[in-house]
């Protein structure tokens, strides 16, 4: 309640939600999940049940409180939670050992974000990924759309109206190589 704009939504994601977002990936396939703003950790406890043993998840939020909840309520050592802003993401992979993510999943509200900020996120993001990799996004407003148009092959939309409030659903899909004008 203090910082609406930092956060997606005011509620917690329903299950619904997280099972229409979770459910076209191929889990056996996903080495290593980066999740952007776990909060409470709905989202991060559908993600360790999914998850085989050898996997990671390297969740980033900036809420201190949210980093000490999900250490205290997940006792698994596939879980990495860090304290953090998801713009500097590959730093903070590299600073655990993690070379590319097999998935990144966010709920970070874009269409509150500066254009600019959203771009270089979803740039940022884009690099993170393994050449196969996914992007998952649950948002209240379309605004991600056209980003994730831009650097990915394949983006696939859903709605789950079983959510307060009630959400779109993207699966951004093979990024697209990058190019001398995307910067370094």
């Amino acid at each position: 309640m203090r910082s609406p704009l930092a956060v997606g939504s005011a509620f917690p994601a329903s299950r619904f939600l997280v099972d229409s977002m979770l459910a076209p990936v191929d889990w056996n396939r996903i080495g290593c999940v980066v999740e952007y703003g776990p909060g409470t950790g709905i989202f991060t406890r559908a993600l360790l049940e999914r998850l085989p043993g050898n996997a990671r998840i390297l969740a980033i939020d900036t809420s201190a409180a949210f980093i000490d909840h999900l250490r205290e309520e997940m006792d698994d050592r596939r879980l990495i939670a860090v304290r953090g802003s998801a713009d500097h993401v590959q730093r903070i992979m590299a600073d655990h050992g993690v070379e590319q993510a097999d998935c990144i999943i966010s709920g970070l509200p874009f269409s509150t974000l500066p254009p600019d900020r959203a771009a270089r996120l979803m740039d940022v993001s884009h690099r993170s990924l393994s050449p196969d990799g996914l992007f998952l996004a649950y948002q209240m407003r379309r605004a991600i759309a056209p980003l994730l148009h831009r650097h990915f092959a394949t983006v696939e939309t859903g709605f789950e109206w079983r959510n307060v409030p009630p959400c779109h659903l993207y699966w951004a899909r093979s990024p697209r190589p990058f190019s001398r004008s995307d910067g370094p």
